[in-house]
């Protein structure tokens, strides 16, 4: 059996260091966080860090992402995305919709591309909840994302609570 040339060589430890390079970035993309998620600017405060512990592995049948990011969560690879730590809306006459107790104001505006967005209304700080239409219902994960905004201060609530086009 004929050893190989040097030429040969190369070419395999080349071909070795591109497959190690690519599973590298294969296992980076496969275990990084949901990617998209900004840190809200209160994230850091003790309300949001209190609220970690209690986020639930699983959101209108969606398992939880793994997410680096202060006060955020997130389910079923961004199909709904929470951030705790936003300065609470003020006095609107924007849709409101009562759930467990957790009052959420559609946030029409941010609503777009296929997604909704809602932020809890009379809480401090607030939390903002985004879904995507097409991966789950937004009724079963503000069931579940209600459970876990109870905790948070309220401090007034919707005057009425209307029929939100949800």
């Amino acid at each position: 059996m004929k050893r190989p040339t040097r030429r040969q060589w190369l070419a395999i430890g080349t071909s070795g260091a591109v497959l190690a390079l690519a599973a590298v970035f294969v296992v980076r993309e496969v275990t990084s966080s949901a990617s998209g998620i900004d840190p809200a600017e209160h994230a850091d405060s003790r309300a949001c860090a209190g609220l970690a512990d209690g986020y639930l592995d699983t959101v209108a049948g969606k398992d939880r992402d793994r997410v680096d990011v202060p006060g955020a969560a997130s389910w079923g690879d961004g199909a709904v995305v929470w951030r705790c730590g936003l300065t609470p809306i003020p006095p609107t006459v924007d849709p409101c919709v009562t759930v467990n107790g957790v009052d959420w104001v559609l946030r029409e505006a941010e609503s777009t591309g296929g997604k909704k967005s809602l932020i809890t209304y009379g809480r401090t700080p607030a939390v903002e909840v985004t879904v995507r239409d097409d991966t789950t219902a937004i009724d079963a994960a503000l069931v579940d994302i209600s459970r876990m905004a109870t905790p948070l201060r309220k401090y007034t609530k919707c005057i009425s609570t209307s029929d939100v086009p949800l």
